[in-house]
């Protein structure tokens, strides 16, 4: 089996002021122990990079510095793999978004999604509700 990890989980765990701080930390360094194959995919990356450098979302945002290495520590664990775009990406992405209506914040989800579903990759865990739009995925919240 393998898995995917939203970028929100990765942000809760470098934000100080998150009441999901703990847990999505503990959460995280879970996934060094897990035998399942973790898929993480450059936009969940790079949203991750985006909002928690931000300074007009976060009072104390993370450096540059320490959020490119919190994103090689996920990318060093033992067994995480980088997946991306394949194929007909297109017509791929049509499929999986087929009769939802996909505009605004559901776009990157569908993008990621998409991803996931080229790779046969069926869970994802996040705390983003929108993903179970997505009826090939697997939604599981850490956090509660």
């Amino acid at each position: 089996m393998s898995y995917s990890i939203d970028a929100n989980l990765l942000i809760y765990a470098s934000d100080g002021s998150s009441p999901y701080r703990e847990r999505s930390a503990e959460f995280l360094n879970s996934c060094a122990e897990d035998p399942d194959l973790l898929c993480m995919t450059w936009p969940v990356l790079m949203a991750y990079m985006r909002i928690a450098t931000h300074p007009s979302i976060f009072p104390n945002p993370v450096s540059p510095e320490d959020a490119w290495n919190n994103v090689i520590k996920i990318l060093n664990l033992p067994r995480c793999r980088i997946i991306t775009e394949e194929g007909d990406f297109c017509a791929d992405y049509r499929a999986a978004t087929q009769g939802i209506v996909t505009r605004g914040n559901l776009v990157p989800d569908a993008h990621i999604a998409t991803i996931l579903r080229q790779h046969g990759v069926k869970r994802i865990y996040t705390a983003d509700t929108d993903f179970l739009k997505f009826g090939f995925l697997e939604v599981i919240n850490p956090l509660v």
